[in-house]
């Protein structure tokens, strides 16, 4: 009976740790394909969000030609300048999707950029200057994320603009570009200033540079008709209306010595989209135009 006993533990024993192995492998199994589930349903992370991601690559790291420091951000890449304190242009992709997502709170706090090495302008640089922080990148194009709504409050995204502008011309460009944006479904955008015949310099400590006037310069690189558009607006008031500003993107690069699109279409096209402008292609709101002349300029 004793032996009987012990043949009989040793069988509880042995079906003992099957139960326990086939819990085990059920167990893993569970979580295998819980992982697996896990990972596919995870949030596809967007076109902006990384320099590193493969999606219009080419793109989010062509950038002009440059005689400052080149400056990644997560969601725009500059050249800052240190002798005018700004960078000499941004670059940066924006597209439908953007302009769908639902706006983050603005950012407050103009901060300087961690990332340019010999230290960018400072928000007291502004202060009792008579000048606004003129977004190189403006916050409405960057509302989409909570990053990029901070990176553009970045002062090496700040140019000195009177208010008139800021609030009139350049406010009534940067809304038309988000319309032209929204039916191109995906524009590439350089924006910058033209330090030739500064109007001053503002800040006791950084002498930030008052650009004479500024530019922009868009790409609808999107087939069947791929298109551009080129501006140069003078730093100052404006009742005129936003068509007269419109030239070639060979008219802006030759005044600021830039070369904007080399690398990113071939030579053939790139010299035809260059050379040539359509305004009838880049319809401007009356609407807008109306308010800026009547309400804008003056606030």
């Amino acid at each position: 009976m004793a032996q009987l006993r012990q043949n009989h533990t040793k069988q509880s024993k042995g079906l003992q740790t099957s139960f326990r192995l086939v819990l085990f492998l059920i167990f893993a199994v569970i979580m295998l394909v819980g992982g697996i589930y896990y990972f596919k349903h995870l949030p596809s992370p967007t076109v902006h969000a990384s320099l590193d991601s493969d999606t219009d690559y080419s793109l989010r790291t062509y950038l002009p030609s440059h005689t400052g420091e080149l400056v990644h951000h997560a969601h725009y890449t500059l050249s800052y300048v240190e002798n005018h304190e700004q960078g000499e242009w941004v670059a940066y992709t924006m597209d439908r999707k953007m302009l769908n997502t639902p706006n983050v709170p603005r950012e407050r706090d103009f901060m300087p950029d961690p990332k340019v090495s010999t230290g960018s302008a400072y928000d007291n640089d502004y202060r009792g200057s008579g000048y606004t922080r003129g977004h190189l990148v403006p916050a409405g194009d960057m509302a989409f994320d909570a990053v990029a709504m901070k990176e553009s409050f970045y002062m090496s995204n700040m140019s000195p603009q009177l208010r008139q502008f800021n609030n009139g011309i350049w406010k009534e460009l940067e809304e038309n570009i988000r319309d032209w944006t929204y039916k191109a479904d995906r524009l590439y955008i350089i924006t910058g200033p033209i330090f030739d015949n500064p109007i001053k310099s503002i800040g006791k400590k950084n002498k930030v540079t008052v650009p004479s006037a500024f530019y922009k310069v868009l790409l609808d690189y999107e087939h069947p008709e791929r298109k551009a558009i080129g501006f140069i607006i003078p730093h100052e008031l404006s009742e005129r209306r936003l068509e007269e500003y419109m030239i070639t993107v060979d008219e802006v690069e030759r005044i600021t010595g830039l070369d904007f699109f080399n690398g990113m279409i071939n030579d053939t096209e790139e010299e035809k989209i260059e050379s040539t402008m359509d305004k009838s292609k880049w319809n401007v709101s009356d609407k807008r135009y109306q308010l800026r002349i009547s309400k804008w300029n003056y606030e």
